[in-house]
């Protein structure tokens, strides 16, 4: 029991906002500098052991009681205070009260082991800059009760796994509980059995984050175990995960609403297809609450639900046997079990029929879908081409908003200082922070602050080093003098999935070492990842690397850091001059550890691929050229394993170890300050969540209010249902044209269509002009749309109608061109939602 006068301590230590806020964590250290450094930085963990006499002095210490004080009042005013979204919405009717975010993991501090990877962190990201911006976000997730598995290292390099046990009551959640301190429960139905759930809230910031938790004893054996570990086990494991994710967390979010009183969400974010079963669960509540059909339901659903894809490959996605998912839903009533299986039937050139697809799923029933980066939109557009057949690829409703990092939990507390500023709207301001800051700081603070980055990550590196040559058996005598703080410093740090190439920089081994041993210009390199545990592939290239690492002629100059989590990674990415990302393009959707290495004025040396293809310029670092043409993996493997040896051969290590009679290396520096001024702003967490409120959440918000105003869903519905009944008779009959096969820019043409409509009104459809550059391969690029209108005195009940365009032309040369008629009703958010296109032969 804490002294009245420290009762705040406890406030703040169950706001997950001390993990990114200096002060906050200053207060927690001064209460027991030892224990909060022996703890980890875990200020529950610190004020369960700190001693009663210890509290007491510090009850009676005037100045930290006053700083205390400080403190706690910032905190109040953070969470109740107007922030952005706040003026935002007063000027936006339709923004949305709250918005639920579903994810499979979050990665927000160390301290709640609750993610594996970028998937979470970036989840964890989403969170806090949802939270520093005053976004309306609920969070809904799930309790692992083994967290994700802890990494270490046998005396051969092979990748070792252990789950520690975490005790709820340790962590900094709440358990949800009803006026008269029963616990909140919700009950789904998991393959017939019924199974309970408890929830837990965790605070990041101003976020609430709701976890799930079966480990009750009510639940028999195998039911406790669907939260026992992150990713574990086989696909009836993963599915009952996802159940209980996607329908648990649609009642675990009205549960918590109903209690604290928090607004419902009218938008819903799936982020992955782990969590679009949610759309289930909403369809369902419509049914029975609102006496709506299926088909009106879905139409509600769909307005106010956002799908995130973030694999840029089929083998990334969920997918279940359709017996699997008929015996989950079979009874789930009142839906239709056929209805259900058809969400997610690969029923496409390509499917297999006896799969269920999840991202299927989330794109059938989320109106609007993005993947997570300009390079991954378009990947993902083709990719899921098919559901939309007669549309180009261009035309696939599936846009991106690149993922960002949070600021204040990934750049380095000194830098940080060096960019805060008072204001808030001056020039090169935004969120508290003058990107321009570094142009007033001489280069040599800016080397010495850099060095000291360095010196800390090697600090960190060290002493994970001793502690994995101890797990493994071996000596560590070494360890005291690997890695040196004035080398050129190379990070790489990631999953160790097989197409982000671990061991592509060890395709020329003496090559390596001759780089690494050099006299005058040595390079380092510091490596840290995990294999999922059931990936040997993965493993044997961590082996691999671990093997190298460990020969003598190279011990210490390239090292290999076990268990990568979050603790790791915070100061790696400031400690490295370079980051070095090599993966097989265009297979990284868009990889973040890159944007946080940028924020801490360190350069990629990357593949064009994800956000860097987007972003690249000469001034915030290297491209390592893609060589996707060659279709032999060796060659393909070697040539890019070329290219980067290469450019740290001939630019990289010159321009580092080149310097002024001070030992400043002035060109390094000038490009330090470029990376932060230039990228910094574009790659923060809280530029990806603006995007998402301006581009996404808000017309959800809209979408889901039209539809919801006086019966509209269904009315859409029945439209919808005479529009796919009437289709298979639609066709363009004739197209008349007197268009030369070579034009000018601007010279203009008539284009007559005669379209049989077989039933359906031309307001139900738009009829229009495909044209395009036609290339070598007879395709059209540069794709143009225009819209042909009702020809004058055409019969609208007439079984084939004329429709007539002017059209300019906006390209000289070979011109290509279709006619196509779509679907055309103004609840629709694209053309070719629908996936329905006739178009002419």
């Amino acid at each position: 029991m804490l002294p009245e006068a420290l009762r705040p301590l406890g406030d703040l230590a169950r706001n997950l906002r001390w993990s990114w806020h200096p002060d906050t964590q200053e207060v927690f250290r001064a209460v027991d500098p030892d224990l909060w450094m022996s703890t980890g930085g875990d200020p529950l963990q610190m004020l369960f052991q700190v001693s009663p006499e210890r509290l007491d002095v510090l009850a009676r210490d005037r100045r930290f009681v006053r700083n205390l004080e400080l403190v706690r009042n910032d905190l109040t005013e953070y969470l109740t205070g107007e922030r952005w979204y706040q003026t935002w919405a007063a000027n936006n009717a339709q923004a949305p009260e709250a918005i639920g975010y579903f994810s499979a993991e979050f990665g927000i501090s160390k301290v709640l082991p609750q993610y594996s990877g970028g998937l979470g962190i970036l989840a964890g990201d989403h969170l806090k800059a949802a939270s520093d911006l005053g976004v309306p976000l609920i969070g809904v997730g799930l309790l692992y009760h083994h967290g994700y598995f802890i990494q270490s290292l046998n005396t051969s390099g092979w990748q070792q796994e252990r789950y520690p046990l975490l005790d709820p009551n340790e962590l900094p959640i709440t358990l949800l509980t009803d006026a008269d301190g029963s616990p909140v429960m919700i009950k789904i139905d998991v393959q017939g059995l019924l199974v309970h759930a408890q929830l837990w809230v965790a605070s990041v910031g101003r976020v609430p984050l709701v976890l799930m938790d079966t480990n009750l004893e009510i639940n028999n054996e195998r039911e406790r175990l669907i939260t026992d570990k992150l990713y574990g086990g086989g696909t009836d494991h993963r599915l009952a995960q996802e159940v209980l994710l996607g329908i648990g967390g649609v009642r675990a979010i009205r549960e918590f609403c109903r209690v604290t009183g928090h607004a419902l969400p009218t938008v819903f974010h799936a982020n992955e297809g782990h969590a679009v079963f949610m759309g289930l669960e909403r369809i369902r509540e419509r049914m029975i609450n609102e006496n709506e059909t299926f088909d009106s339901a879905v139409e509600q659903v769909r307005a106010g639900m956002l799908f995130t894809t973030h694999t840029p490959v089929p083998a990334g996605i969920d997918r279940f046997g359709m017996d699997q998912v008929r015996s989950q839903f079979a009874s789930f009533a009142p839906l239709p079990i056929d209805r259900i299986l058809g969400l997610g039937a690969e029923n496409f050139p390509g499917g297999d029929p006896s799969r269920f697809n999840m991202a299927v799923m989330g794109l059938r029933l989320s109106q609007r879908a993005n993947g997570v980066s300009e390079l991954h939109g378009e990947v993902s557009r083709q990719m899921f081409q098919p559901l939309w057949p007669g549309f180009d690829v261009s035309e696939v409703p599936i846009g991106s908003v690149t993922n960002g990092v949070h600021g204040h939990t990934w750049m380095h507390p000194e830098l940080q200082k060096i960019l805060e500023s008072p204001l808030d709207d001056a020039e090169g301001i935004l969120d508290g922070w003058d990107w321009n800051a570094l142009d007033r700081v001489d280069d040599t603070d800016i080397w010495t602050l850099k060095r000291q980055m360095r010196g800390q990550m090697i600090s960190m590196a060290r002493e994970r080093l001793a502690a994995s040559a101890a797990a493994r058996g071996m000596t560590s005598d070494w360890v005291a003098t690997a890695l040196n703080p004035h080398t050129l410093t190379i990070g790489f740090a990631r999953r160790g999935a097989s197409y982000k190439r671990l061991t592509l920089m060890l395709s020329q081994p003496d090559r390596l070492k001759a780089l690494l041993n050099d006299p005058e210009t040595p390079i380092q390199i510091v490596i840290a990842g995990k294999a999922h545990p059931a990936d040997d592939i993965g493993k044997g290239l961590i082996q691999e690397m671990v093997q190298f690492a460990d020969q003598e002629d190279v011990r210490g100059k390239i090292v290999f850091l076990p268990d990568y989590d979050i603790s790791l990674a915070k100061p790696l990415y400031p400690g490295c001059d370079v980051w070095l990302n090599n993966p097989l393009r265009p297979l990284e959707a868009c990889g973040t550890s890159g944007m946080k290495a940028a924020m801490n004025m360190a350069f990629n040396l990357s593949i064009r691929d994800g956000w860097w293809d987007e972003w690249y310029d000469p001034e915030y670092g290297w491209a390592i050229p893609s060589m996707e043409l060659l279709g032999n993996q060796a060659e393909r493997d070697a040539a890019e394993a070329e290219a980067l040896y290469e450019l740290i051969e001939r630019e990289i290590v010159p321009m580092f170890y080149t310097r002024d009679a001070n030992g400043i290396p002035l060109a390094w520096v000038a490009m330090m300050r470029s990376t932060l001024s230039g990228l910094g702003p574009k790659v923060r967490a809280t530029r990806m969540v603006r995007d998402y409120v301006t581009e996404y959440y808000a017309p959800s918000a809209a979408s889901a209010a039209r539809v919801a105003d006086n019966g509209t869903a269904e009315e859409l519905a029945a439209w919808k249902q005479k529009v796919r009944a009437a289709w298979p008779g639609v066709e363009v009959v004739r197209v008349e044209s007197r268009l030369p096969e070579t034009v000018e820019v601007g010279s203009s043409h008539v284009i007559e269509a005669t379209v049989r409509l077989n039933g359906l009104a031309p307001a139900d459809v738009a009829v229009e002009l495909v044209s395009g550059e036609v290339d070598a391969t007879d395709e059209l690029r540069n794709v143009q749309i225009s819209r042909f209108e009702l020809a004058a005195g055409s019969d609208p009940a007439a079984e084939s109608v004329l429709f007539t365009l002017t059209d300019v032309s906006k390209a000289a040369g070979l011109i290509g061109y279709t006619v196509r008629v779509v679907p055309d009703n103004p609840l629709l958010a694209s053309m070719a939602e629908m996936g329905l296109a006739a178009v002419a032969e």
